[in-house]
């Protein structure tokens, strides 16, 4: 549902253009503008996970990111479109770490690859239908009502999870067994005996597991970003693909990426059950991945959508197969009570990556005119992220505890 929100302005970059003039590297700005204040909260966010819990939390940011989308349908000017996408920020930001939390709450280890590979394979899929669809509506009614139709969506959604979501010591309907199951496994001896309060943000930030895992995902992001936000415009401009075409072109990699999301999860737990080295097989998937992730250079000397398509879905599609490994990592290596802060630091990485991709984008495209450039930094960021993961993260294990 939030991604809903997040697609809906890059499929209107032609349509503020006409209605506010809006530049190249405006709208990298705009782009980028959700990102500074869901940025800004995500390490402030993840201690209020910890402390009041997913629930209490996700309630009052869905009901926020639905009221950015009716804001931003009514904006009289870019000023208040500025403003709306700030809001929107604020309210999604709780959304990957509250998802990566709940998890560490529901699923044992062993089952935390694939069920975290569904929540973020939603977020592909989102993509993948939300910009076709999105921009069918933005060229029959316009760029307003397809803002306010994602805020109706997203509202659906408030009233939905403020219904059925519960953590499992809230959940009338858990059984004992169930209670018995998830709690056998639910932790790392060492980490179930360890901590019993938060540990600090000070103390976890300069661990080298915990700033690995955030550098390599943020490598992940920024090619997320770029992709999120420029490429209905990159099909359009570069390759010359009129504007209907471009959004329903744009669902493909999406699509793809949606696949690959939830083998890359399946795959994890499936080999982990097996047997396999579990730290192993999960540092494999994730430098494997983000390596496929290099494919987005074979989009910058594409000629064809053919061949653009195919590059940029080996890319987002390896990007997205080690995705779920990765925010299953945070449940893993923080103790118990800290896994929102660990989500929370990560994904603060993740954001400023998300801050920096359409900018940089955008100011890059207005000077020469191509993606060639903004590819090639992508695939340099990536370098950066898949020796975080070899080098920082190492061995997928608990952080140790500080000392007193």
């Amino acid at each position: 549902m939030n991604y809903f929100d997040r697609v809906n302005l890059s499929v209107s970059h032609n349509a503020l253009y006409a209605a506010f003039g809006v530049s190249n590297i405006t709208f990298g700005y705009l782009s980028g503008a959700y990102n500074w204040t869901y940025a800004m909260c995500q390490l402030p966010i993840g201690v209020l996970l910890d402390r009041f819990g997913v629930r209490r939390v996700g309630r009052i940011s869905t009901f926020l990111w639905s009221v950015a989308s009716f804001a931003a349908a009514v904006s009289p000017g870019i000023g208040g479109l500025f403003a709306a996408r700030f809001l929107l920020g604020v309210g999604e930001a709780p959304t990957f770490p509250a998802n990566a939390k709940a998890i560490g709450k529901w699923f044992p280890q062993s089952e935390r690859g694939l069920a975290t590979s569904i929540f973020d394979a939603a977020a592909k899929f989102a993509s993948a239908i939300g910009v076709p669809l999105i921009g069918i509506l933005l060229l029959k009614v316009g760029w307003r009502w397809s803002f306010a139709a994602t805020g109706v969506i997203s509202l659906l959604y408030f009233f939905l999870f403020s219904k059925v979501y519960r953590d499992p010591e809230d959940d009338p309907e858990l059984t004992e067994e169930e209670r018995a199951y998830i709690g056998g496994e639910l932790e790392s001896p060492v980490v179930q005996n360890e901590q019993s309060r938060p540990v600090s943000l000070g103390y976890l930030i300069r661990q080298r597991k915990v700033v690995g895992l955030a550098l390599g995902f943020g490598s992940y992001n920024y090619v997320f970003y770029l992709l999120l936000t420029w490429l209905p415009s990159y099909l359009s401009f570069a390759l010359h693909i009129d504007l209907l075409h471009s959004f329903l072109y744009t669902g493909v990699p999406w699509l793809f990426a949606t696949v690959t999301d939830l083998i890359g999860g399946w795959l994890a737990d499936s080999l982990i059950r097996r047997g396999w080295d579990a730290s192993r097989v999960r540092k494999a998937i994730l430098i494997g991945g983000t390596a496929c992730g290099l494919g987005i250079l074979g989009a910058a000397n594409a000629h064809t959508a053919t061949r653009a398509l195919i590059w940029i879905s080996v890319s987002i599609g390896g990007l997205s197969a080690a995705a779920p490994v990765g925010w299953s990592i945070p449940s893993m290596i923080a103790p118990r009570e800290s896994v929102g802060t660990v989500g929370g630091i990560v994904n603060f990485s993740n954001q400023l990556s998300g801050i920096a991709a359409p900018i940089v984008t955008g100011y890059v495209v207005a000077a020469t005119h191509s993606y060639t450039v903004a590819f090639v930094i992508s695939a340099i960021y990536l370098l950066i992220g898949i020796a975080s993961y070899i080098f920082l993260l190492g061995k997928i294990e608990p952080v140790p505890s500080p000392v007193g």
